[in-house]
Protein backbone atom coordinates (compact mmCIF):
# COMPACT_ATOMS: atom_id res chain seq x y z
CA UNK A 1 0.00 0.00 0.00
CA UNK A 2 1.06 3.47 -0.90
CA UNK A 3 1.41 5.91 1.90
CA UNK A 4 -1.62 7.69 1.41
CA UNK A 5 -4.25 5.26 0.86
CA UNK A 6 -2.72 3.84 4.17
CA UNK A 7 -3.74 6.77 6.27
CA UNK A 8 -7.38 6.71 4.69
CA UNK A 9 -7.68 2.54 4.49
CA UNK A 10 -6.86 2.44 8.55
CA UNK A 11 -6.82 5.63 10.28
CA UNK A 12 -7.98 4.02 13.36
CA UNK A 13 -6.05 5.54 15.49
CA UNK A 14 -3.59 3.79 18.59
CA UNK A 15 -5.45 1.19 19.48
CA UNK A 16 -4.12 -0.99 16.68
CA UNK A 17 -1.60 0.70 14.87
CA UNK A 18 -0.03 -2.24 13.47
CA UNK A 19 -2.79 -2.34 11.24
CA UNK A 20 -2.11 0.98 9.89
CA UNK A 21 1.16 0.05 8.11
CA UNK A 22 2.72 -2.56 6.14
CA UNK A 23 4.96 -4.66 8.49
CA UNK A 24 8.48 -5.64 7.16
CA UNK A 25 11.73 -7.11 8.44
CA UNK A 26 14.51 -5.25 7.68
CA UNK A 27 18.30 -6.31 8.32
CA UNK A 28 20.86 -4.17 9.93
CA UNK A 29 23.38 -5.44 7.39
CA UNK A 30 22.34 -7.04 4.53
CA UNK A 31 25.70 -9.02 4.20
CA UNK A 32 28.16 -10.27 7.48
CA UNK A 33 31.18 -12.02 7.87
CA UNK A 34 30.89 -15.80 9.14
CA UNK A 35 30.36 -15.67 13.08
CA UNK A 36 29.19 -11.90 12.83
CA UNK A 37 25.45 -11.02 14.98
CA UNK A 38 22.45 -10.45 12.81
CA UNK A 39 20.14 -7.79 13.39
CA UNK A 40 17.25 -6.94 11.70
CA UNK A 41 14.21 -4.72 12.76
CA UNK A 42 10.77 -5.50 12.86
CA UNK A 43 8.71 -2.50 12.32
CA UNK A 44 5.28 -1.11 10.97
CA UNK A 45 5.24 1.73 8.74
CA UNK A 46 3.77 4.05 5.67
CA UNK A 47 7.17 5.20 4.10
CA UNK A 48 9.47 2.35 3.42
CA UNK A 49 12.19 1.72 5.06
CA UNK A 50 11.24 4.48 7.92
CA UNK A 51 11.21 2.95 11.43
CA UNK A 52 7.60 4.26 12.51
CA UNK A 53 5.97 1.83 14.89
CA UNK A 54 7.35 -1.20 16.85
CA UNK A 55 6.00 -4.78 16.95
CA UNK A 56 5.27 -6.48 20.55
CA UNK A 57 7.30 -9.54 20.94
CA UNK A 58 4.27 -11.10 22.56
CA UNK A 59 2.24 -10.94 19.12
CA UNK A 60 5.05 -13.29 17.59
CA UNK A 61 4.10 -16.58 16.72
CA UNK A 62 7.35 -17.50 14.56
CA UNK A 63 10.58 -15.67 14.53
CA UNK A 64 13.29 -17.50 13.14
CA UNK A 65 16.56 -17.61 11.00
CA UNK A 66 17.63 -20.43 8.51
CA UNK A 67 20.63 -21.09 7.00
CA UNK A 68 21.71 -24.68 5.22
CA UNK A 69 19.57 -27.37 7.30
CA UNK A 70 19.58 -25.59 10.21
CA UNK A 71 17.13 -23.17 11.97
CA UNK A 72 17.82 -20.86 15.02
CA UNK A 73 15.64 -18.43 16.87
CA UNK A 74 15.75 -14.63 16.23
CA UNK A 75 16.01 -12.86 19.73
CA UNK A 76 13.93 -10.22 20.23
CA UNK A 77 15.17 -6.87 22.24
CA UNK A 78 12.63 -3.81 23.05
CA UNK A 79 12.99 -0.87 20.53
CA UNK A 80 10.30 2.38 20.29
CA UNK A 81 10.23 2.70 16.49
CA UNK A 82 11.10 -1.48 15.95
CA UNK A 83 11.31 -4.76 16.90
CA UNK A 84 15.14 -5.47 16.76
CA UNK A 85 15.74 -9.56 16.24
CA UNK A 86 18.69 -11.08 16.95
CA UNK A 87 20.86 -14.27 16.29
CA UNK A 88 24.02 -15.79 15.08
CA UNK A 89 24.22 -17.97 11.94
CA UNK A 90 24.99 -21.81 12.93
CA UNK A 91 26.80 -21.39 9.64
CA UNK A 92 27.81 -19.67 6.69
CA UNK A 93 25.23 -19.38 3.51
CA UNK A 94 21.85 -17.00 2.52
CA UNK A 95 20.33 -16.78 5.96
CA UNK A 96 16.44 -16.99 6.02
CA UNK A 97 15.16 -14.99 8.38
CA UNK A 98 11.14 -14.59 8.96
CA UNK A 99 8.35 -13.25 11.27
CA UNK A 100 4.89 -14.02 12.06
CA UNK A 101 2.63 -12.69 13.81
CA UNK A 102 -0.80 -13.47 15.98
CA UNK A 103 -4.67 -12.93 14.10
CA UNK A 104 -5.73 -9.65 14.70
CA UNK A 105 -9.58 -8.12 14.14
CA UNK A 106 -10.47 -4.94 13.21
CA UNK A 107 -13.27 -2.80 11.38
CA UNK A 108 -13.52 -0.45 8.66
CA UNK A 109 -15.80 2.25 8.05
CA UNK A 110 -17.08 2.42 4.13
CA UNK A 111 -14.66 5.04 3.43
CA UNK A 112 -11.67 2.90 4.50
CA UNK A 113 -13.03 0.57 2.51
CA UNK A 114 -12.73 2.20 -0.44
CA UNK A 115 -9.27 3.48 -0.58
CA UNK A 116 -8.17 -0.06 0.83
CA UNK A 117 -9.55 -2.30 -1.70
CA UNK A 118 -7.75 -0.96 -5.19
CA UNK A 119 -4.49 -0.74 -3.10
CA UNK A 120 -4.07 -3.91 -2.44
CA UNK A 121 -5.51 -5.23 -5.69
CA UNK A 122 -8.46 -6.65 -4.46
CA UNK A 123 -10.68 -8.94 -6.80
CA UNK A 124 -13.82 -8.12 -8.18
CA UNK A 125 -15.66 -11.08 -5.96
CA UNK A 126 -14.33 -9.36 -2.94
CA UNK A 127 -15.60 -5.93 -3.68
CA UNK A 128 -18.45 -7.51 -4.64
CA UNK A 129 -19.28 -9.30 -1.35
CA UNK A 130 -18.12 -5.50 0.45
CA UNK A 131 -20.96 -3.83 -1.86
CA UNK A 132 -23.52 -6.56 -0.49
CA UNK A 133 -22.63 -6.51 3.21
CA UNK A 134 -21.81 -3.24 3.56
CA UNK A 135 -19.60 -3.84 6.87
CA UNK A 136 -15.95 -4.51 7.41
CA UNK A 137 -14.61 -6.36 10.11
CA UNK A 138 -11.51 -8.54 8.87
CA UNK A 139 -8.90 -10.72 10.95
CA UNK A 140 -5.36 -10.14 10.02
CA UNK A 141 -1.81 -11.85 10.27
CA UNK A 142 1.20 -10.21 8.67
CA UNK A 143 4.59 -12.44 7.55
CA UNK A 144 7.53 -11.21 6.94
CA UNK A 145 10.81 -11.78 5.58
CA UNK A 146 14.44 -11.01 4.38
CA UNK A 147 17.85 -12.52 3.43
CA UNK A 148 21.24 -12.06 4.71
CA UNK A 149 24.51 -13.08 3.07
CA UNK A 150 26.79 -14.99 5.50
CA UNK A 151 30.27 -15.05 4.85
CA UNK A 152 30.96 -16.52 1.10
CA UNK A 153 27.37 -18.18 1.07
CA UNK A 154 27.95 -19.47 -2.63
CA UNK A 155 28.15 -23.09 -1.59
CA UNK A 156 24.34 -22.18 0.29
CA UNK A 157 21.61 -23.46 -1.46
CA UNK A 158 18.61 -23.25 0.69
CA UNK A 159 17.22 -19.94 -0.13
CA UNK A 160 14.70 -21.46 -2.79
CA UNK A 161 13.34 -23.55 -0.27
CA UNK A 162 10.34 -22.36 1.82
CA UNK A 163 10.40 -21.93 5.45
CA UNK A 164 6.40 -22.88 5.89
CA UNK A 165 5.36 -19.28 6.38
CA UNK A 166 0.96 -19.58 5.43
CA UNK A 167 1.71 -17.12 2.44
CA UNK A 168 5.22 -17.01 1.53
CA UNK A 169 6.95 -15.02 -1.02
CA UNK A 170 9.79 -17.30 -1.93
CA UNK A 171 12.83 -16.22 -3.97
CA UNK A 172 13.81 -17.80 -7.38
CA UNK A 173 16.66 -16.01 -7.79
CA UNK A 174 19.81 -15.06 -5.00
CA UNK A 175 17.54 -12.22 -2.88
CA UNK A 176 21.20 -10.92 -1.49
CA UNK A 177 22.64 -10.76 -5.24
CA UNK A 178 20.12 -8.85 -7.34
CA UNK A 179 21.70 -6.19 -9.75
CA UNK A 180 19.71 -2.86 -10.91
CA UNK A 181 18.24 -3.09 -14.09
CA UNK A 182 18.28 -6.68 -13.87
CA UNK A 183 14.73 -9.13 -12.64
CA UNK A 184 14.03 -10.81 -9.44
CA UNK A 185 12.15 -13.86 -10.25
CA UNK A 186 9.67 -14.82 -7.31
CA UNK A 187 7.00 -17.46 -6.20
CA UNK A 188 3.94 -16.87 -3.96
CA UNK A 189 3.36 -19.93 -2.06
CA UNK A 190 -0.09 -20.17 0.09
CA UNK A 191 0.71 -23.32 2.52
CA UNK A 192 3.44 -24.25 0.32
CA UNK A 193 1.31 -24.54 -3.60
CA UNK A 194 1.55 -21.99 -6.01
CA UNK A 195 -0.79 -19.24 -5.59
CA UNK A 196 -1.91 -17.90 -9.47
CA UNK A 197 -3.62 -14.53 -9.90
CA UNK A 198 -2.08 -13.19 -6.70
CA UNK A 199 -1.56 -9.00 -7.09
CA UNK A 200 2.01 -8.65 -5.49
CA UNK A 201 3.66 -4.65 -5.62
CA UNK A 202 7.04 -3.46 -5.08
CA UNK A 203 8.60 -0.47 -3.85
CA UNK A 204 11.95 1.16 -3.42
CA UNK A 205 13.06 2.77 -0.46
CA UNK A 206 11.44 6.32 -0.41
CA UNK A 207 9.86 5.57 -3.34
CA UNK A 208 6.05 7.15 -4.02
CA UNK A 209 4.65 4.51 -6.89
CA UNK A 210 4.51 0.24 -6.07
CA UNK A 211 5.20 -1.54 -8.65
CA UNK A 212 2.22 -4.11 -9.26
CA UNK A 213 2.31 -7.54 -11.09
CA UNK A 214 -0.18 -10.39 -10.56
CA UNK A 215 1.15 -14.11 -10.43
CA UNK A 216 1.24 -16.48 -12.89
CA UNK A 217 -0.85 -19.90 -13.26
CA UNK A 218 2.38 -21.04 -11.55
CA UNK A 219 2.83 -18.64 -8.92
CA UNK A 220 5.09 -16.97 -10.37
CA UNK A 221 5.64 -13.04 -11.25
CA UNK A 222 9.09 -11.36 -11.85
CA UNK A 223 10.29 -7.73 -11.28
CA UNK A 224 12.70 -5.29 -12.55
CA UNK A 225 14.37 -3.54 -9.76
CA UNK A 226 15.79 -0.18 -11.45
CA UNK A 227 17.35 1.55 -8.51
CA UNK A 228 19.63 0.64 -6.05
CA UNK A 229 18.91 0.40 -2.38
CA UNK A 230 16.39 -1.37 -0.25
CA UNK A 231 12.96 -2.56 -1.89
CA UNK A 232 10.31 -3.87 -0.55
CA UNK A 233 7.86 -6.56 -2.15
CA UNK A 234 4.47 -7.09 -0.43
CA UNK A 235 0.84 -8.65 -1.05
CA UNK A 236 -2.57 -8.95 0.67
CA UNK A 237 -4.60 -12.54 0.45
CA UNK A 238 -8.12 -11.47 1.25
CA UNK A 239 -10.66 -14.53 1.84
CA UNK A 240 -14.47 -14.98 3.40
CA UNK A 241 -14.01 -15.58 7.04
CA UNK A 242 -16.56 -18.25 8.62
CA UNK A 243 -16.06 -16.98 12.07
CA UNK A 244 -19.28 -15.16 13.92
CA UNK A 245 -16.68 -11.81 14.74
CA UNK A 246 -15.40 -11.25 10.90
CA UNK A 247 -16.55 -10.66 7.28
CA UNK A 248 -12.84 -11.27 6.24
CA UNK A 249 -9.67 -13.29 7.29
CA UNK A 250 -6.59 -11.76 5.44
CA UNK A 251 -2.61 -12.65 5.22
CA UNK A 252 -0.29 -9.90 4.58
CA UNK A 253 3.03 -10.96 3.49
CA UNK A 254 6.70 -8.91 2.88
CA UNK A 255 9.87 -9.41 1.51
CA UNK A 256 13.36 -7.10 1.68
CA UNK A 257 16.01 -7.22 -0.54
CA UNK A 258 18.78 -4.92 -1.05
CA UNK A 259 19.79 -3.77 -5.16
CA UNK A 260 23.45 -3.19 -5.41
CA UNK A 261 24.34 -0.73 -8.64
CA UNK A 262 24.46 -2.28 -11.56
CA UNK A 263 27.40 -1.66 -14.16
Amino acid sequence: MTAGSLTVAFALGAASPAAAHDTWLLPVRFALPSGARIEADLTSGMAFPRLESTVASDRLVAAALRVGSRTVRLEPASGTTALRLTAIAPAAGIAALWVATRPRTLTLTPQQVEGYLPEIGASEAVAARWRRLQHWRETYSKLAKTYVRVGDGSDDRSWPEPVGLELEIVPLDDPTGVVAGHDLRLRILRARQPLAGFPLSAVAAGGREPIMRTTAEDGTVSFTLNRPGAWLLRGTLIEESAAPDADWKSLFTTLTVTVRPGP
